[in-house]
């Protein structure tokens, strides 16, 4: 039977394991397909290739790039991609350029709050300097002890209108969707329930995702409800849109379920995976 998961992160972005513990962790829960989806760059795709090889697991190339859509910050995951497009690499370098100037804003806003220091205690967790990211401020603050765990740390200090939050512009929807399509893959809208958007305006970025060249939609991951899931098969089935599975896990402590511990994709959906063929899966 397989189990397919394709939504990860790694301490190359801002989660805790390194790629091959990533995938070692992922080969132990039956995992048979993963895909390594770090923001906004694809460093760990090689050592988790390589590890999947060895751990006998499909592997999948992919990148979760950061976009601003109407003032809010929504997320594009790639699968199948080239890493090395032209396209996509400029795209990801650009995205990766203004993380440290946002990283540097999110420390004044809390310095300014009476937490000194945030930067450099950001870069101590972050094992890639160039992706200083909220999760790395926030395993800072659990150390100071300013709250007890990361999920406390963003809703007292690093969602809107808390003391942390700066605004940032990410790369545009259409651009986002543009390289990764160049670069071979599927773009997939990521967690669609998660985005604090009401139905109406849920409805219309899944209209420009889908006008821009959008091709999939997570219905199964951890940040959904089972209501939730059911929207969006829904939303999938009527948009004709491919259905994705993905833990968006990060690490032990911070995700509510490990790789592979997701429910199967509800029966009417067409599975993103369908679109490949087994030369396709590396």
């Amino acid at each position: 039977m397989q189990n397919i998961d394709l939504h990860n992160h790694s301490r190359v972005s801002d989660g805790l394991l390194a790629p091959a513990e990533l995938v070692r962790l992922a080969a132990a829960n039956g995992v048979t397909t993963l895909a390594l989806t770090d923001h906004d760059d694809t460093d760990g795709l090689g050592e988790a290739a390589e590890a999947a090889r060895g751990a006998g697991l499909r592997f999948i190339n992919g990148v979760e790039v950061s976009v601003t859509w109407a003032q809010h910050t929504v997320h594009i995951v790639g699968l199948n991609i080239d890493p090395l497009n032209p396209a996509l690499v400029a795209g990801l370098s650009a995205i990766r350029g203004g993380r440290m100037e946002r990283a540097e804003r999110i420390a004044h806003e809390l310095a300014k709050a009476g937490i000194p220091g945030a930067l450099e205690g950001a870069l101590r967790y972050a094992h890639n300097p160039k992706i200083v990211a909220r999760p790395h401020f926030a395993r800072y603050l659990v150390e100071q002890g300013v709250a007890r765990d990361v999920p406390s740390v963003f809703k007292r200090f690093l969602v809107k209108g808390k003391t942390g939050y700066v605004k940032h512009r990410w790369a545009e929807l259409g651009d986002a969707v543009s390289w990764i399509l160049e670069a071979g893959g599927v773009p997939v809208l990521a967690h669609p329930g998660r985005y604090s958007l009401n139905r109406s305006a849920l409805d219309s970025l899944i209209d420009a995702f889908v006008e821009a060249g959008g091709l999939g939609i997570e219905v199964i991951t951890c940040n959904h409800t089972r209501d939730q899931a059911e929207l969006f098969a829904d939303q999938a089935t009527r948009r004709g849109l491919l259905a994705s599975r993905g833990s968006d896990y990060h690490g032990p402590g911070e995700s509510r379920l490990e790789p592979g511990k997701l429910p199967p994709l509800p029966p009417q959906c067409v599975p993103v995976w369908q679109a490949w063929g087994d030369a396709a899966l590396h």
